[in-house]
């Protein structure tokens, strides 16, 4: 007996009737909020050449790609782990003459070898916007807010933005607070791990006070500036604070500085976005640059499977309307059309409530069952 035949490989999952209702709605709501805002859609393919998707954008991972030669052209390809990085194709090739900036939102599946830490999901919706051209501050405020607003639509409720600046410990060891260049990665890694003692024996003892700079937005903020003796960070502090004015009464706001999990290819501006009653982030976006174009960029990606699952959870039955055998059609076809989601019978043996029906259409009316 083959046992194996109806099982999925670990991380991957079918999505049931609820579920999969949910995943629509959810994906129907954010791509309304973004039409809205004037993000035009694109629908780039499931499998690219690897090249292609490695190269577009700094900090992208092959090894994380399901990965296989194309019998057509013997090159490699690769299954998308990011749809970001082939909307950054796209506004490089196809689009490269639109006038910028250039919005551009998108819905897709995503694969990846292997989960990420202790979360065995290897398949993934993403839902994103990209606004290419530019990665100002204006920009930033807008893009942050469309996320905000998307989510709100698709369901999140308590929703809270901590921001951080990847490129920080950059900015700082250049000039401020000189670090060896051999030493950068491991104070990166100190930071990301808020490991003071950690901190120290890499070098970066000048950059503990970063740790204190975490929080509750208004006060995290003063914290970095106070810190920021030399000015080198006015200009993004003074960015932070504007973005945060247009997120008031939208979100709680939090400051994380020195964070670099999850923004491998942002250069001056990061976020991440959680909701109250979901685990983990619902997503992350900030600015970067397309290579090749060498051009600014800011988007965010949006991962609602943890909503959708919630969503699905505490979904209601749905009134649904039983048709027997020899209905009318045209009555039928008018209930339809006024909203009434039917089940027609085909045989003798099809019962309403096993089929999950509400109602029972009796007579030309809809009478409950």
């Amino acid at each position: 007996m083959d046992s194996d035949r109806d099982l999925l490989p670990e991380g991957l999952e079918d999505r049931l009737p609820a579920a999969a209702a949910a995943a629509a709605r959810v994906t129907r709501a954010v791509i309304d909020v973004l039409d809205g805002h004037g993000y035009d859609r694109v629908q780039p393919p499931t499998i690219e050449f690897e090249k292609s998707m490695a190269s577009r954008m700094a900090g992208v991972q092959p090894r994380r790609m399901f990965r296989f030669v194309d019998p057509a052209s013997l090159r490699t390809l690769a299954l998308r782990s990011d749809i970001t990085v082939q909307v950054g194709r796209i506004a490089a090739t196809a689009l490269a003459e639109r006038a910028r900036p250039l919005r551009l939102c998108y819905a897709g599946q995503v694969v990846t070898i292997k989960g990420d830490g202790l979360d065995p999901t290897r398949e993934r919706l993403q839902l994103g916007a990209e606004l290419i051209g530019s990665d100002s501050v204006a920009a930033a405020g807008e893009i942050v807010a469309a996320a905000i607003e998307a989510l709100s639509a698709a369901g999140a409720t308590g929703l809270s933005v901590d921001f951080t600046l990847p490129d920080l410990v950059d900015t700082l060891a250049a000039s401020a607070l000189p670090l060896d260049p051999g030493r950068i990665e491991a104070v990166r890694r100190e930071l990301d791990a808020k490991d003071a003692g950690g901190l120290v024996e890499a070098g970066g003892e000048a950059y503990l006070p970063l740790l204190a700079a975490i929080g509750p937005f208004d006060a995290a903020i003063e914290r970095l500036a106070a810190f920021d003796a030399g000015g080198v960070l006015a200009s993004r502090i003074a960015a932070l604070r504007e973005v945060a004015a247009r997120l008031a009464g939208k979100a709680r706001l939090t400051l994380d500085p020195s964070e670099r999990h999850g923004f491998e290819y942002q250069s001056w501006f990061g976020f991440t976005i959680y909701a109250d009653g979901l685990s983990g982030a619902l997503g992350r976006g900030g600015s970067y640059r397309i290579l090749g174009l060498d051009e600014p960029a800011i988007g965010f990606s949006l991962y609602p499977d943890a909503l959708i699952d919630a969503l699905a959870a505490r979904e209601a039955a749905r009134d649904t309307l039983f048709l027997p055998l020899g209905h009318d059609p045209q009555i039928a076809e008018r209930l339809r059309a006024i909203g009434w989601r039917t089940v027609a019978a085909i045989c003798d043996a099809c019962e309403p409530v096993a089929l999950g029906c509400t109602h029972r259409l009796e007579a030309g009316e809809a009478v409950p069952v």
